[in-house]
């Protein structure tokens, strides 16, 4: 069976003048709600329209308001040109999203280039469908459009809510699959979709956690190091980490090797196990040279240990050669043999009694 061929993109800008065209017919309230709407240039304010047309600001709004109801008025009544393809197109979309999506993924999936003036005439056409709601931009959300029959923004908000709390209790990045058994949503990809309209989520390598939490939004070089180093689980050469950088899905990635390296030596969450070779300190590394390692073993052993059982236990938390740890034990004066082999700490020096 052969492939369906994708949709044609929407000719927005086609669309939105023939409905501006067709229904309003007063110059003055096409211009109103084309520069309100940032239809083809930039969102203007209820003042700079006032300006512009010698009007009030309170007069710019009821214009405004009166206008939108009678175009949504219209749409209901199907007599606005392109809506019913328009909507059938957008609530299809959305429907392989899950239900919701950002506004600009779901531009994306519609037009050819998804640029500022495109996204404002989707979610102007998106008001006037009758099947869709808006979600506007806040301190919480991005601009976002649902299927209506799915939720309205009340219950839409809600959701997110729950996904936010359901992320937090789980405590680290997890999939969303976790998640939204956490949440009590029984679609995953619903799920995704809703988690997706909320600026206090986010998401890397299919894992969803908090949007503070740098395992899914780093937000410069050292996070973008932690977040290579725990999805590796295991300590990395500084050059395998800045390969490992430039190969992810990072927004920016073009950083040199010496930067990841400088970045390394800074941050208290990486630990030097070996000769360039990190280590999260988290994973139960301590930062210090093979003799500090040394000198902590045969602290925690309280007594001496023989040396293959010092180069055993420092090989846990050091990646170097058994030699280099013989080298220190050896060369080292705080670190006395005792008998064949057998090594403990030096006594501190203890001062001489005054007379």
């Amino acid at each position: 069976m052969a492939k369906q061929a994708p949709a044609a993109p929407l000719q927005t800008k086609l669309i939105t003048n023939d409905i501006l065209a067709a229904v309003i017919e007063r110059d003055r309230e096409r211009e109103i709600i084309t520069r309100r709407y940032g239809l083809f240039d930039r969102k203007e304010t209820l003042e700079q329209i006032g300006e512009l047309l010698g009007i009030t600001r309170e007069r710019v709004r009821q214009l405004e308001k009166s206008v939108m109801t009678k175009l949504r008025q219209a749409a209901e009544q199907g007599t606005v040109p392109h809506m019913t393809e328009v909507e059938a197109r957008l609530v299809s979309e959305l429907q392989l999203l899950g239900g919701a999506a950002r506004l600009s993924d779901l531009t994306a999936k519609v037009v050819a280039e998804n640029g500022r003036d495109e996204q404002s005439r989707i979610a102007f056409l998106a008001l006037l469908c009758p099947k869709l709601v808006v979600v506007d931009e806040d301190n919480d959300f991005y601009r976002s459009v649902g299927i209506n029959s799915v939720h309205d923004e009340k219950q839409l908000r809600k959701l997110v809510a729950k996904i936010i709390e359901a992320t937090k209790a789980i405590g680290e990045a997890k999939a969303i699959e976790d998640v939204a058994e956490r949440a009590g949503i029984k679609d995953p990809s619903h799920a995704r979709a809703l988690a997706s309209t909320s600026k206090h989520l986010a998401t890397l390598n299919n894992t969803w956690g908090l949007t503070k939490w740098p395992t899914v939004n780093p937000k410069n070089i050292r996070d973008k190091i932690y977040v290579i180093l725990f999805q590796s689980g295991k300590h990395m050469h500084f050059n395998e980490i800045a390969v490992a950088i430039k190969a992810s899905d990072f927004k920016r990635k073009d950083v040199t090797t010496q930067a990841i390296h400088n970045e390394l030596i800074k941050d208290n969450r990486f630990v030097l196990i070996g000769r360039g070779i990190y280590a999260l300190k988290e994973w139960g590394y301590e930062k210090g040279t093979v003799a500090d390692i040394i000198t902590q073993v045969l602290r925690n052993a309280k007594g001496p240990l023989h040396r293959d059982e010092i180069v055993k236990r420092v090989l846990k938390t050091r990646y170097v050669k058994e030699t280099t740890v013989l080298l220190n034990l050896q060369g080292k004066a705080q670190f006395v043999r005792v008998a064949k082999a057998t090594y403990t700490l030096a006594e501190p020096v203890k001062a001489k009694a005054k007379k």
